[in-house]
């Protein structure tokens, strides 16, 4: 992997290449830097000594922008230290950097550089045992594991721990990454449940509206008596849509309540005045209920209301006046089942268009249930509903 050095870095590569050419320095300065007797050109002039050292320090400069070449000019200014004589400022230089090319250099780097390095001190000590005709000799391999070895290992710590910095980094990303996808869904779900909740409470208000209001224009000769009528329906339907809106808009504004405290979400206990609503809009209604009513999960409860309710109004919009509604508390689950005829023969899926029919199918989904609408025999439309209570 291409590692870019961060801003500043050269600044301080060359100011440690500074600093270990100093070092250097002062050792030679000292004469405490020979550290081989004698070597193969140590009758040469002693001012050579300084120029593998400062190709040495060069190499140090390069250790971030180019390991390899470093590491390549640092090997090179070791071998012709060590023909001068070799001295200790060259050979702790090279040390830093074989160091800084395991660290910043690619991973075959610093494996190729251990081989290589576990070879040669082999080859010292193999050397120093002949030369010396006893087991003694593999001493001469100590100085080699301290100078090659030594770094290396140390350099692969370092970059395994960084290397574990930047996954742990990673993680971290990617897990703020995650936690605001979710809370995006989050939002997007919410905003679909207010969507269906507003559509809910004040699209069939504003359709009983609708219905009267073109009924009291369309239809000439209305009495007093009927004109008065529809205009109690509208003003009715009217003020409970502006008191369940007013309702939602508290609950938007106000603080957050406990889990399951909604103060605008009725339920099937309210499905007689329901019916009692669609009858003063004009739907003549019957209503039956079987098995033992109880109370119900809050999600099946609202979701059973806001059927019923959607199933009335698309009732009253495209049928012919009257309905039939029936409530099953089963053991498991919760029957809903609304027919009602249609004004006109055929085709009946025009019913289904709106998004009425789409939000009763998406509240049956989010309890696991089902939900059917569709033609029923003759010119009939049927909504049935399977609320499942162990799901909620």
């Amino acid at each position: 992997m291409l590692r870019i050095p961060p801003r500043g870095s050269l600044a301080r590569d060359l100011a440690l290449a500074a600093v270990a050419l100093l070092g250097g320095t002062l050792i030679i300065v000292s004469g405490a830097y020979r550290t081989l007797q004698p070597a193969p050109l140590d009758a040469a002039p002693e001012w050579l000594i300084y120029l593998p050292m400062v190709t040495a320090s060069g190499a140090v400069a390069l250790r971030r922008r180019a390991p390899r070449t470093g590491l390549a000019i640092g090997t090179a200014a070791l071998v012709a230290d060590l023909a001068l004589g070799g001295s200790i400022g060259t050979l702790l230089i090279y040390t830093q950097v074989l160091y800084d090319a395991c660290v910043f250099g690619p991973a075959r780097l610093w494996r190729r550089a251990l081989e290589v390095s576990i070879v040669v001190v082999a080859a010292t000590a193999v050397l120093g045992v002949i030369s010396e005709g006893s087991v003694r000799g593999l001493a001469l391999g100590i100085p080699a594991v301290l100078v090659l070895v030594l770094p290396i290992l140390t350099g692969l710590s370092v970059r395994q721990y960084r290397d574990q910095a930047e996954l742990a980094r990673s993680r971290a990303e990617q897990t703020a990454r995650v936690a605001e996808l979710d809370r995006r869904q989050a939002v997007a779900a919410e905003r679909t449940r207010m969507a269906r909740e507003l559509h809910d409470m004040v699209a069939n208000h504003l359709s009983v509206v609708a219905i009267h209001a073109t009924a009291a224009l369309s239809v000439p000769n209305l009495s007093a008596a009927q004109v008065e009528e529809s205009l109690r329906v509208i003003r009715q339907n009217s003020v409970q849509g502006l008191a369940e809106m007013r309702q939602m808009i508290e609950v938007l504004r106000g603080p957050e309540g406990m889990p399951g405290d909604d103060p605008v979400a009725p339920g099937l206990a309210e499905v007689e005045h329901l019916v009692s609503g669609a009858r003063a809009a004009g739907l003549a209604v019957e209503l039956t209920t079987t098995g033992s009513p109880r109370a119900l999960p809050v999600g099946v409860d609202l979701a059973g209301y806001r059927i019923v309710q959607e199933s009335l109004t698309n009732a009253l919009k495209h049928g012919t006046g009257t309905a039939s509604v029936t409530v099953d508390y089963g053991p498991d689950e919760v029957r809903l089942t609304v027919h009602n005829p249609v004004a006109s023969p055929g085709p009946l899926d025009h019913l289904g268009g709106g998004a009425g029919l789409i939000g009763m199918r998406e509240r049956a989904a989010l309890l696991r249930g089902r939900l059917d609408a569709g033609p029923d025999t003759g010119a009939r439309w049927r909504v049935v509903a399977a609320l499942p209570l162990e799901a909620a």
